[in-house]
């Protein structure tokens, strides 16, 4: 064999090399550009994660704001709450003991007289002591 025939026989001067060639360096690059998209995809997917992580938290951080004042609002109006049941109790007190003198007074006098029962509000919850006051809310009495 001639140094001529060594040479066109390899890969370099074969047509069908060159077509194999071709094609390869065709598939490389479509590789190539395949991988390039799908980095770019994952990288636009990793960019909205992140947007939606920041949106959540911050929608969270909202939420706990909300929950941590309606809690001290709650707390708030719990405390009044047992200042006023203290208070009513306290009257209730004062009241039977009034009622006491009162039912002294018409016993020792002789005259009738109208004493009206005590509710019990601890028995009764739902029995207001004063039926004819009507108590009105706003509906924004809850909001901050």
């Amino acid at each position: 064999m001639s140094s001529a025939q060594h040479v066109t026989s390899g890969s370099e001067g074969n047509p069908q090399y060159l077509v194999i060639d071709d094609r390869k360096k065709r598939r490389m690059i479509s590789n190539r550009e395949s991988a390039r998209r799908s980095r770019m995809k994952k990288q636009n997917h990793v960019g909205d994660l992140i947007n939606q992580v920041s949106k959540l938290q911050k929608e969270k951080n909202e939420i706990m704001q909300s929950v941590n004042a309606t809690t001290q609002h709650y707390l708030e109006v719990s405390s009044e709450n047992d200042i006023l049941r203290a208070q009513m109790m306290e009257l209730t007190d004062r009241l039977q003991s009034l009622n006491s003198v009162l039912h002294i007074v018409e016993e020792v006098s002789g005259l009738a007289m109208d004493i009206p029962e005590i509710p019990d509000p601890l028995l009764k919850p739902w029995q207001l002591p004063c039926p004819s006051q009507l108590i009105m809310a706003s509906v924004n009495i809850f909001q901050s």
